[in-house]
């Protein structure tokens, strides 16, 4: 396994990949749409200042659109004591600065770190894992989050999740706006047929090729996060006992979106088996296994 300071150099260089391939990726799909829906070249622009925007926003912007799409609110100090307190000491031990803390208003027990770096990260939690975990497993689910802030693995990932969502929106615009059609021509679409066939393809599989290229970005950055957890807190039952607690409940996420799914310690669509072929995270049986190597 690759230590701490290798990791933080391959996500940082991974990012910068990541952005680089979704916008050439997203105007090629800009331009086999442009081609499939007789659109004229005022959408291959349009598209290539939305990958443009979108990665500039993903970096910058990116937590925040995380949390809007997740329906996440700011955490009251007041109202949440002992979260706060988990937060502050764990984060001491880590040596990051305290992160922002949101929650999430659900039974759903789950939590997701996000931002571009430690100096502007936030933790996410749900009323469910706060009603339903110990402190000792708190905690541990905690550390794992500080884990992938320190690691780097949080700009990584909500990068990827942002990008994915744009392209998203631009496969649709696309479908259902006539601002950019124009006006029929025969000749042309006889001339462009094969163009038109592969465009139609790209269409119905770029949102496949999406989720690959996320898979592909490794499943390798949880174990690691778990690995670091028990370092930060030297207890490997308590994240155990967090992640069987955790994968076991069958509360229904309402607000989780498959765009974020990735960012959460566990698939938050455990209870859908197609969504789950998609998953990110490796088996949490898997996890469990490693984590019993270290008792």
């Amino acid at each position: 396994m690759v230590n701490i300071y290798e990791q933080i150099k391959n996500n940082k260089i991974r990012s910068t990949f990541i952005i680089s391939l979704f916008s050439i990726f997203i105007i090629l799909v800009a331009y086999f749409i442009t081609q499939s829906y007789n659109l004229d070249g005022t959408f291959l622009i349009f598209a290539f200042f939305i990958s443009i925007i979108s990665s500039l926003g993903s970096y910058f912007y990116g937590d925040k659109m995380v949390l809007a799409l997740n329906q996440a609110q700011l955490a009251n100090k007041n109202n949440y004591p002992l979260l706060y307190q988990v937060v502050e000491n764990i984060s001491i031990v880590n040596q990051t600065p305290m992160p922002k803390i949101y929650f999430i208003d659900t039974y759903a027990p789950n939590a997701f770190a996000t931002g571009r770096d430690p100096k502007h990260a936030v933790i996410c939690v749900t009323s469910g894992l706060l009603s339903k975990l110990n402190r000792s497993e708190l905690e541990a689910v905690i550390a794992h989050e500080l884990s992938h802030i320190k690691n780097y693995d949080i700009r990584l990932m909500t990068i990827v999740s942002i990008l994915i969502g744009s392209l998203s929106i631009l496969i649709n615009m696309a479908y259902r706006s006539s601002f950019f059609r124009k006006s029929n021509n025969r000749e042309d679409n006889q001339a462009n047929t094969i163009i038109t066939i592969i465009g139609f393809i790209m269409i119905i599989f770029a949102p496949i090729i999406a989720q690959l290229i996320q898979l592909a970005i490794s499943r390798r950055r949880e174990y690691f996060a778990d690995a670091s957890a028990v370092k930060l807190t030297r207890q490997p039952q308590a994240l155990i006992d967090a992640l069987t607690k955790i994968s076991q409940d069958d509360s229904v996420f309402e607000t989780a979106s498959t765009a974020t799914a990735s960012l959460y310690i566990t698939n938050p669509f455990k209870g859908n088996k197609i969504a789950s072929l998609f998953s990110t995270h490796p088996p949490i049986e898997d996890r469990i296994k490693a984590l019993q190597q270290m008792l």
